[in-house]
Order: C-alpha cells, then sequence, then structure tokens
C-alpha cells in the first residue's frame, strides 16, 4: 500500500468520525436533522454554503473545464459571486417565511407559500431530479481523485462504493451536523490545496502566473479566448445569470440557507463569500499549466488535469494530501444532498401520504430517502461519460425552473398562483431533460437564427418560456375562478 492511499484512507476515516460524533449531545428529531434546529451561526453557514462550491466540481471540474474549454471556465466564479450579490436580498426573504412558517425543506417552502400541496410535490421530485446529476458529479469526482491519486491502487467503482457507504452512515446518524463539521475540516484542507498547487505550479514551470499566460498565448492562444460559437459568449453570459439564480435554489443550498441561526448570519456570508470565491482562479491556474505539461487529454479525461499534474510534479505523500482533500470535496456536498433531498421527498411527498406520521417515522423515512438517493445516485455514477461540468450545467438548468415561482411568490400577486407555478415548472423542466436527451438547439426551430441567439443556455430559454406559461395560466385560471365564484353569488342572490 502507498503512502498517497494511506493518506486518503486516514482522510476518510476522520470523516466517518467526526460525521458520526457530531450528533453527541443532541436528540435527533426531524428538525436537527434536518436544519440543525435553526441554530447555525455564521461561521458554519459560511462553510455549509462554501462547500457547495469547492466540490468535486470545483476541483476536478474547474481544473478540467480551464484544460479542456479555456475562457468558458471563467462562468464558474462568475455566477457563484453573483449569486452572493443576489443572496443579500432574496435569501432573507426565505428565511423570514421558513422560520414564521415552521418550514424545514424546500417543498415545503413552496406548499405554504403558494397554499398547495400538488406543488410541493412537484417541488419535491424537480429537486431529486436536479439533485441526482449533481450527485453524480460528486461521486464520479471521488472515484476519479482516489483512483488517481493512489496510482491506480483503487478502482473508481471501489472509491465511488466505499465514498458512497462512508456518507450514508453518517447522514443518517448525524443529518447535517455531520456535513458541518466535516466542512470544517474540508474547507482547511481544500483551502491549502488549492492555493499551494495554484501558486506553485505556475512558479515551478513558468517562472510566474504571469509567464504562464505568456506560454499559453505562445502555445495555444484560442484558449485565453470565447470560442465564436458554442461556448461563446452569449453562452457564457446566459449561463451566468441562470446558474446565479439558481444557486440557492439548489435543495442543498437551501437546506443550509432555512439552518441559519438569523438573517444576520445570511447577510455577512452574502457580503464574505464573494472574496472566497476567487480563490477558484486558482484552480484555473493548475488547469492552464496542464494544457502545457500535461497534453493530449481528450473529453471528459479533461477532467484528470489536475491530479495528473500534481503526480507529475510531487511525491506520493503530497499527492495523498491533495487526494484526501479532494475527497472532502465529495463527500461534504454529497452529504448535504442526500440530506436535503430525502427531507423535501418526507415533506412533500410522504407528509401527503401520512399526514399525522410521528416525529419519530418521519425521521425513519427521512433516512430511508437517504438510502434510496444515494443509491439511485450511485447507479447512474456507473454509467455515462459526461464531463462534470455538463452535468452541473444540467442540474442547474433543472432547478432554475423554480425561480418564477420563488419571486413571485415573495410578492402578494395575480399573475401566479399555484396552477401557474406547476404548470410553468413542469413546461421548463420538460425543455431542459428533452434537451439534455437530445442536445437540441434553437437552430434546430429557426435554422437561419445567428450563433449569438443559438447559442444562449436552453435553460434560460426554458424559463422564458416557463414564465409565459405560468403567467398565462394563472391568469386564466384567476379568471376562471372569479366567474364561477360571481355565478355563484348570484345563484344565491335568486
Amino acid at each position: 500500500m502507498n503512502s498517497a492511499l494511506v493518506i486518503i484512507f486516514l482522510v476518510a476515516i476522520v470523516a466517518l468520525y467526526l460525521g458520526i460524533r457530531a450528533t453527541r449531545g443532541k436528540e435527533m428529531n426531524v428538525n436537527e436533522f434536518a436544519v440543525g434546529n435553526k441554530g447555525f451561526g455564521t461561521l458554519f453557514v459560511f462553510l455549509l454554503i462554501a462547500g457547495e462550491v469547492y466540490t468535486t466540481f470545483t476541483f476536478l471540474g474547474g481544473s478540467g473545464w480551464a484544460y479542456s474549454k479555456g475562457a468558458a471556465a471563467y462562468y464558474v466564479p462568475a455566477y457563484i459571486c453573483l449569486a452572493y450579490v443576489l443572496s443579500y436580498w432574496m435569501v432573507p426573504k426565505i428565511w423570514r417565511f421558513a422560520n414564521k412558517h415552521g418550514v424545514i425543506s424546500q417543498p415545503q417552502y413552496f406548499m405554504k407559500t403558494y397554499k398547495s400541496k400538488a406543488l410541493g410535490l412537484v417541488v419535491a421530485f424537480i429537486g431529486l431530479i436536479a439533485l441526482i446529476p449533481y450527485i453524480v458529479i460528486q461521486l464520479k469526482g471521488l472515484g476519479i481523485i482516489v483512483s488517481e491519486a493512489s496510482y491506480g491502487t483503487i478502482s473508481p467503482l471501489m472509491a465511488s462504493t466505499i465514498g458512497a457507504a462512508i456518507v450514508t452512515i453518517y447522514v443518517t446518524v448525524s443529518g447535517i451536523h455531520g456535513s458541518a463539521w466535516n466542512a470544517v475540516l474540508k474547507d482547511i484542507m481544500i483551502l491549502f490545496v488549492i492555493v499551494f498547487l495554484g501558486i506553485y505550479i505556475p512558479y515551478h514551470y513558468f517562472g510566474g502566473i504571469r509567464p504562464l499566460f505568456e506560454a499559453l498565448q505562445t502555445a495555444k492562444p484560442e484558449v485565453l479566448t470565447f470560442a465564436s460559437e458554442g461556448f461563446s459568449k452569449s453562452w457564457f453570459i446566459s449561463t451566468i445569470v441562470l446558474n446565479a439564480f439558481g444557486f440557492y435554489l439548489l435543495p442543498q443550498s437551501f437546506s443550509v440557507v432555512l439552518s441559519a441561526r438569523s438573517e444576520r448570519a445570511l447577510k455577512k456570508n452574502a457580503i464574505t463569500l464573494p472574496l472566497y470565491t476567487i480563490l477558484i482562479l486558482f484552480a484555473f491556474f493548475i488547469g492552464f499549466s496542464a494544457i502545457i505539461q500535461v497534453p493530449g487529454l481528450e473529453g471528459a479525461d479533461g477532467d484528470l488535469s489536475l491530479l495528473r499534474l500534481t503526480m507529475q510534479t510531487f511525491d506520493p505523500w503530497f499527492v495523498g494530501i491533495v487526494g484526501g482533500a479532494g475527497v472532502l470535496t465529495a463527500l461534504v456536498p454529497v452529504s448535504v444532498m442526500v440530506m436535503s433531498g430525502a427531507v423535501g421527498l418526507m415533506t412533500g411527498f410522504y407528509k401527503l401520504i401520512k399526514p399525522n406520521s410521528s416525529d419519530r417515522q418521519q425521521l425513519t423515512v427521512s433516512k430511508l430517502f437517504v438510502l434510496f438517493i444515494i443509491l439511485t445516485a450511485y447507479i447512474f455514477s456507473i454509467f455515462g461519460g459526461e464531463a462534470l461540468a455538463i452535468l452541473n450545467i444540467m442540474s442547474y438548468g433543472l432547478i432554475t425552473q423554480l425561480v418564477p415561482a420563488l419571486i413571485f411568490g415573495f410578492y402578494n400577486t395575480k399573475f401566479m398562483n399555484a396552477y401557474g407555478a406547476m404548470a410553468g415548472i413542469i413546461t421548463g423542466v420538460s425543455i431542459v431533460l428533452f434537451n439534455s436527451v437530445t442536445a437540441f438547439k434553437l437552430v434546430n426551430i429557426f435554422p437561419n437564427i445567428s450563433s449569438v441567439i443559438n447559442d444562449i443556455n436552453i435553460g434560460f430559454v426554458a424559463i422564458a418560456i416557463n414564465i409565459f406559461i405560468g403567467v398565462s395560466v394563472s391568469l386564466l385560471t384567476n379568471t376562471f375562478a372569479a366567474r364561477e365564484s360571481s355565478e355563484v353569488v348570484e345563484e344565491l342572490a335568486k
């Protein structure tokens, strides 16, 4: 057994220990399991939200896209920073409503906002559909990290299996508390690894960050500019806007918002997190360095660029530290994802069937849903070769279809009711799923359309149609309801 593998296993064992121990001194109920009894202060909220940024996608997919797609990768820090700016105004509204009405999950929030159990059910399943690709990203990334960092000693399948087992154990025991404590360890390790590699590698191979870009300009200048078609400027802008609005609607981010102790904790994070996000640029420096130092990685193999360059540069013991940090970038986000998805299904689906179920029954069912979600994602992670960033974009395209219903829900307006919200969401999600299966683009309908329009993120197009359908259905059903009410009044008057 090599030293890298030993260090990776030690990190995994520590993560399991912290995850289980996190429940010490707490009487676990549904509220404690799902949102930590809404008692997390600024630091834990910071670490959990940051945990949704520094995932295996950032660790591998960010550097991988810098390697494979070049400047298109800049959409990552751009949309995350914009999401935090928007959150300063949006997230406190969500927290206030949730705190007032005892909301512990995203489906429950929409259910109580629109007073519709059916909408809660729709949101629960949309959240699940969006979460599965995101969890797959983490499990596939975990497999890649451990397999590469162990020099092939552990297969990606075995690594994903062990990771899924660790997450399942500590989530079912501790809920969100296990995620919070592991987030502390993860952020310490990932900050050290990303910053160190992002500075050391450019200086080691090129003499600095500026010489790195000068070498890229000479060897492969096209990676420093946007493509004229495909991942072009219009794709870049539309994807940033789409993902920024969708960030806090991902079920795991939504759960973290609900776990906050106060509005102040959320606002303080909105101010500080954009600075923290800038560190993602160090992952790009690694990916850009790998273009010259580790050429020849094609397609999804671009996600291997960070690890391949690390193995080429450092001794196995340091590769083990990098691999251990990478493992945590998978375990922490996955734990929050499966927990939030499970509680969402419990509140949005199970409680519709068993409205009088006890707290103990709800907690048990939530844990069973944890098993169901992690097993489903694990099966999907075995198949398919999509690059991590593509899966990430698909998840955002799906979950962002909840944005119109969220925004309209902040205001008491006739332009959106439960029927319109459901119709719009289902329409938007159908478009995104159809695009994911068929690679459908606007040019398929409008053959003469310019590439600027055609490259707009299909999720953005789906939202526009979502809003149109949602508002139209809402106005029609409001009119119909008003007529029925009027007819009843006239009948009574007779």
